[in-house]
């Protein structure tokens, strides 16, 4: 299947985003968070966004909405540049966004009283929404008597009290558990199929590539540092959808296969490859050692796809993608389209003990990661076997902001620290080889 379908469609086009980018910063801190962004979003669909930490999903829906400028390119609403707030554009966050001191009759009020609707006509507005959105007989109850669906429902039927063109929403289940949200996600497409709700189009930013297929008709695909468009994929599939379909698990295979893509990779091994400047991710030892037990234990017994780990741990995209690419570049797994095998250090690692698996992860460490590596080097070679943080700071400062030298340093603390390549002091953020001479 070929997953970098082009899409047409001759229905009205409601956004154009052209040549969008968006920096944050100045100098050698500056950060690009999304460069040359190219989508359009059209009457009648719902539209996924996925992409990992970093790609700026949530920058670009602020953009869409108007919240934020883009620093180079052009965003139309209905055929005109937007330059300020999108008046027909409503928002669904993560985080529900109640006031609570306010009932959920006044929580969906609140919006209509910013646009000055009269108090009559807001109220029968407001009962209509709320009876559309399964929330009828809670009127006057706060949020804090609420659970935490009936919370986000508050969140969609404020939403649409507006009667937007576009309804934007900013991971609106992940904050629920898995049943609620699933109950959630069924219920907002029976009245989108139903054409029950008073809104064009849906624009859904996600982690979870199941709930993109499950939901959407076109999924855009975001890179990272900096996020651009690398795929725009249809859904052919009607609703409602069966996930247990071949068709609808190969598309999601297919599209973890796409993310797991790495940018850059050594001609000689076909692998990513870390540098001294690499940004490393904010991944623990024990979710690193938690994966290779899952993977070495029944049912995968060493190979497994991602797809059906993510569903097995209740793991999202942003969880699980770190966790096993840090442990392909340590060599303890390998990684080919969207599944996983452990190496045979991968299946040492599950067998071993406590102090013989950080033997094993420290020797990997080293021999992986150039700046672990680096740092037992100066503190082997120093007087006293001691360096401040800052020298560090200082050498990577050529190569990555500000935030991912500080991301990154606490990363190879830590893991550091576990395999007892060196100690850190936190108070005198000084690196030392204290009590770990020997260690490998």
């Amino acid at each position: 299947m070929n997953i970098y379908t082009e899409h047409t469609n001759a229905s009205p086009e409601i956004y154009s985003l052209n040549n969008v980018s968006r920096a944050f910063g100045k100098g050698k801190d500056e950060l690009q968070v999304l460069s040359n962004v190219d989508l359009t979003l059209r009457e009648g669909e719902i539209v996924g966004m996925l992409g990992r930490s970093g790609s700026g999903k949530s920058t670009l829906l602020r953009i869409i909405a108007g919240l934020i400028q883009p620093s180079a390119g052009e965003v139309r609403y209905n055929g005109s540049l937007l330059t300020g707030p999108a008046e027909g554009v409503a928002m669904v966050f993560q985080t529900f966004a109640l006031f609570p001191w306010l009932t959920v009759l006044e929580n969906v009020e609140a919006g209509l009283q910013a646009l000055q609707v009269e108090r009559k006509e807001a109220r029968k507005r407001a009962l209509a929404a709320i009876d559309l959105i399964g929330l009828d007989g809670f009127e006057n109850a706060y949020p804090r008597e609420l659970s935490g669906g009936m919370r986000q429902r508050v969140g969609f039927a404020r939403a649409l009290v507006v009667n937007p063109t576009l309804l934007l929403m900013d991971e609106p289940f992940s904050a629920l558990d898995v049943l609620t949200a699933e109950t959630l996600r069924t219920d907002l497409l029976d009245l989108w199929n139903d054409e029950h709700l008073p809104i064009k189009s849906i624009l859904i930013v996600t982690h979870n590539i199941e709930e993109a297929v499950l939901m959407c008709d076109r999924i855009l695909v975001l890179s990272t540092n900096p996020g651009r468009v690398v795929a725009e994929i249809k859904v052919p599939f009607a609703h409602p959808r069966n996930r247990l379909d071949p068709t609808f698990r190969q598309m999601v295979d297919d599209i973890y296969a796409l993310m797991t893509d790495r940018r850059s990779a050594d001609a000689s091994t076909g692998k990513a490859e870390l540098k001294m400047g690499s940004p490393l991710p904010e991944v623990s030892t024990n979710l690193m050692a938690g994966l290779i037990e899952t993977l070495a234990a029944e049912p995968y017994n060493g190979h497994a796809g991602l797809p059906d780990v993510a569903e097995r741990r209740l793991l999202e995209v942003d969880d699980l993608f770190p966790i096993a690419e840090m442990l392909e570049h340590l060599g303890f797994a390998e990684l080919k389209g969207a599944d996983i095998t452990l190496t045979e250090a991968g299946k040492l690692f599950a067998e071993y003990g406590t102090q013989e698996r950080k033997t094993i992860f420290a020797e990997h460490l080293i021999k992986h990661v150039p700046l672990a590596a680096r740092i037992r080097q100066v503190l082997q070679e120093r007087n006293g076997h001691r360096a401040p943080r800052v020298r560090f700071e200082q050498e990577l400062e050529d190569s990555l902001t500000e935030a991912f030298v500080e991301k990154t340093l606490e990363s190879v603390i830590t893991w550091g620290r576990y395999a007892e390549i060196f100690s850190y002091d936190d108070h005198t953020e000084t690196f030392s080889l204290d009590d770990v001479e020997g260690s490998v």
